[in-house]
């Protein structure tokens, strides 16, 4: 595939969602890094600078995943928007990804089961998720050893979840962040992907049983969200139907993803669409390598704006044939990188002009320093960064 079919196919065209056009169609996917501030979660000035680097030639950026409420657990260094400072502090990268020409949504994320119990322990926060199936032995230890055994959510903490929590972190990230999007991180095996997995949630209330139940924390948080006075047009989840990271492979995935897509797709034609769904559409084998995932069960039923990623790879030799191919089937994909957009701030033009990309150095992906975050450079420079340099962030509130 030459270049200039590359540069004809619906990768570069503009694409509409909700009141917003973005000015091409490949997306940075979330990819959960270390840069905040520890303590009080605030985003740091090394991640203005990624996020601004990658504005520069892009056009969505989703952002990794941050913190809804710590009620859910949390880890050190990872951004939340659950505070006013928070949201002040991501006010300043929003800013600067709108003024480099890009558009970016945050990243809501509930971990649950596969929180930490001794850190929660700490901050004298409860161990909780949707029922109490440990992650794994070495989770139920750290419990035991801890004095904070995993327990279920009550029907109350859930509904305080659904109605005020959630909420609460979208009206900061939209209305004093100024994200153009809020997504929902109800994937990969944190807390809403924990409901609808049958293998990990045994409850036998209205949260449990049947997929219309185990969807109804999903479904919760957006309709609440929506009836808090939030267009949404600004609001997507991402979901990952074959997910066997942080869980076992949910059983009746093509079932339970089905009815999702039918449900989202209802209120769509309601007038409550979504400005898009972010469907993994790749799972990573014993080798690391991407395997494709079939969502066209999600894909038949859900017909507004979907964002795919999980399985596209560094095809350049190949002409970029798998990108071309989803693009150009329709009128409304977004193609989306993780890895690859970590290491080439320039990813969009890079890929645009078929030129070579940087490597990804996987080691250096979860600390917390700049290097092998914002030194990758850009196409024609030079890398000339120290790894052995320890540069941290400043907070940006």
């Amino acid at each position: 595939m030459t270049k200039a079919t590359i540069q004809a196919s619906h990768l570069f065209k503009p694409i509409k969602i909700g009141d917003l056009t973005l000015k091409h169609r490949i997306a940075h996917l979330p990819t959960t890094r270390n840069r905040a501030n520890p303590g009080d979660h605030v985003p740091t000035s090394l991640q203005k600078q990624y996020y601004t680097d990658r504005a520069k030639s892009g056009a969505l950026l989703v952002t990794e995943a941050t913190i809804a409420t710590p009620k859910l657990g949390f880890y050190p260094n990872v951004p939340g928007i659950y505070t006013q400072e928070q949201a002040l502090g991501w006010k300043k990268v929003v800013d600067s990804v709108h003024e480099a020409g890009g558009a970016i949504a945050v990243q809501l994320w509930g971990l649950g089961r596969v929180a930490s119990p001794a850190l929660l322990k700490q901050h004298g926060i409860p161990f909780v998720g949707v029922s109490d199936i440990y992650e794994n032995e070495k989770s139920e230890s750290e419990a035991e050893e801890n004095d904070n055994q995993l327990r279920p959510l009550t029907i109350k903490e859930i509904e305080e979840l659904v109605t005020v929590d959630y909420p609460n972190a979208v009206k900061l990230a939209l209305d004093v962040a100024g994200f153009d999007f809020v997504e929902f991180h109800f994937a990969n095996g944190y807390i809403a992907s924990q409901f609808i997995n049958p293998l990990i949630n045994n409850r036998t209330d209205k949260y449990g049983g049947s997929i219309e139940n185990r969807a109804r924390f999903l479904f919760e948080v957006i309709d609440n969200t929506i009836q808090a006075g939030v267009d949404p047009a600004r609001l997507a989840v991402r979901i990952s139907p074959s997910n066997q990271f942080q869980e076992p492979l949910n059983p009746s995935r093509k079932e339970d993803y089905t009815y999702i897509a039918e449900q989202l797709q209802e209120r769509a034609d309601s007038g409550k669409a979504l400005g898009f769904i972010d469907v993994v559409d790749g799972e990573f084998g014993p080798a690391n390598v991407a395997v494709p995932v079939d969502v066209s069960y999600i894909l038949d039923n859900w017909k507004g704006v979907v964002l795919r990623g999980g399985r596209y790879t560094y095809d350049k030799d190949d002409g970029w044939k798998a990108l071309v191919h989803d693009a150009d089937s329709d009128d409304r994909t977004l193609v989306g990188f993780g890895r690859w957009f970590i290491a080439n701030p320039d990813l969009p033009e890079r890929i645009q002009n078929n030129q070579e990309l940087n490597d990804y150095d996987r080691s250096t992906f979860y600390t917390t320093y700049d290097y092998g975050y914002n030194t990758y450079p850009f196409f024609g420079k030079k890398d000339d960064a120290d790894p052995e340099a320890k540069v941290s962030g400043t907070p940006l509130a």
